[in-house]
C-alpha cells in the first residue's frame, strides 16, 4: 500500500471515529418537562383562556360506580388508558373585554406536588392574578378552591369569589363539620382556610339560583357532585361555552354511558340526572364544552352516538 492510500485510509478512520464520538457526546439528558400550560380561543368577541393546573394519578376502578371493571377494562383500553388514569385539573380565565372572570382556580397546595401550577400558567399566559375582577367557583372540593390563597393570602387580592349560596352553606359551616365523620372533616377545613381572606375582606358574595353574574356570564346550579354544584354559561355572538366544573370525571368511561357515577357525589342520582340533561342540550345545540377533568386543554364539543356521545376536542386556533 502506497503512503497515498495510507493517509486515505487513515483519514476515513478518523472521519468515522470524529462522527461517532461527536453523536455520543452531543446527547443530552431527557428533560420531561411541558410548556407552560395555557391554550387560548375566541367565543365570539370573549377570550378564552384555558390553564393547567396540572394532573393526578385517578385510580378509577376504587371510584366510579355503575360500571362493571369488565366494562371499565373495556373503555378504558378503547382511549388506549390503563390505571392510575392521569386526569387533568384545569381551570378556565374568561375576558369579556369589561371583566377578568377566573373559574376554578385549582389546587394549590392541596392536592399534591403535581398540581398547584394554574397561577404560573396565568401569569405565562400574559395575566396578573391583581387583573382578576371575579373569581367563580363550581364546587368548593379542594382541586377547585385550593389556588384562592398563597402562604394564607388571598392570590387574587382585587377579586370578588363567588360560589352558590347552598355550597357555601354546606362547607362553611363548622356545624357541619362537627358532625362529620373525622375522614370528612379536612374538605371543610380545606374550603374555610381557601375562602378565609376572602370573606374577611368581604370579598367572598354567594348567590342564589340561577342568575347572570356579569353581562355575558350565567350561573346555572347542577346540584348532585356536591349540594351546590353550579355551572357557568358564558355567551357571545350567539356562541355558548359551558364551563361544567365536576359534571364529569372520567371521559372514556362517561362519555358513551353518562349513568357512570363517582363516589366522590354527594348525591349520584342528582349527578347522574343533571349530567344527562347537560349533555343532550350541549349535543342539540352545539355548545362548547369545558371540563376541569378532561384532559388538557378541556374544551371541545360532544355529539350524540347512540345512548353516549363521543367528545370532539377544540380544533388548534393560531388565532391570528
Amino acid at each position: 500500500m502506497n503512503l497515498n492510500n495510507r493517509l486515505r485510509g487513515l483519514a476515513a478512520m478518523l472521519a468515522v471515529t470524529l462522527l461517532f464520538g461527536t453523536a455520543a457526546e452531543a446527547g443530552a439528558p431527557q428533560l420531561k418537562t411541558q410548556a407552560p400550560g395555557y391554550y387560548r380561543m375566541m367565543l365570539g368577541d370573549v377570550e378564552i383562556t384555558a390553564l393547567c393546573d396540572g394532573t393526578f394519578p385517578m385510580e378509577v376502578s376504587k371510584l366510579l360506580t355503575q360500571i362493571t371493571p369488565e366494562q371499565l377494562d373495556a373503555a378504558l383500553a378503547r382511549s388506549y388508558l390503563k390505571e392510575p388514569v392521569d386526569a387533568s385539573v384545569n381551570g378556565f380565565l374568561v375576558n369579556t373585554g369589561s371583566k377578568l372572570v377566573l373559574v376554578d382556580t385549582g389546587a394549590g397546595v392541596l392536592f399534591g406536588p403535581t398540581v398547584g401550577k394554574l397561577l404560573a400558567n396565568l401569569k405565562a399566559s400574559g395575566y396578573r392574578p391583581e387583573q382578576v375582577d371575579e373569581v367563580y367557583i363550581t364546587h368548593m372540593h379542594p382541586d377547585h378552591i385550593g389556588g384562592l390563597v398563597v402562604n394564607g393570602k388571598a392570590a387574587f387580592p382585587n377579586a370578588i369569589v363567588r360560589a352558590s349560596q347552598q355550597e357555601a352553606d354546606y362547607w362553611l359551616s363548622k356545624a357541619h363539620m362537627d358532625a362529620a365523620p373525622a375522614e370528612a372533616k379536612s374538605g371543610y377545613q380545606s374550603a374555610m382556610s381557601s375562602l378565609q381572606p376572602y370573606v374577611a375582606a368581604g370579598k367572598f358574595k354567594p348567590f342564589d339560583g340561577d342568575m347572570e353574574l356579569v353581562p355575558g356570564i350565567k350561573a346555572r346550579a347542577t346540584p348532585g357532585h356536591t349540594a351546590g354544584h353550579t355551572v357557568y354559561m358564558v355567551e357571545s355572538k350567539g356562541q355558548t361555552l359551558v364551563l361544567w366544573g365536576d359534571l364529569m370525571h372520567v371521559a372514556a368511561a362517561q362519555f358513551p354511558d353518562p349513568s357512570v357515577t363517582i363516589r366522590f357525589d354527594t348525591d349520584s342520582v342528582k349527578a347522574a340526572a343533571e349530567r344527562k340533561r347537560i349533555f343532550a342540550e350541549a349535543a342539540a345545540h352545539g355548545y362548547w364544552v369545558a371540563g376541569a377533568h378532561l384532559s388538557f386543554p378541556g374544551i371541545g364539543h360532544l355529539r350524540a352516538a347512540g345512548p353516549g356521545y363521543i367528545y370532539l376536542h377544540s380544533n388548534y386556533d393560531a388565532l391570528h
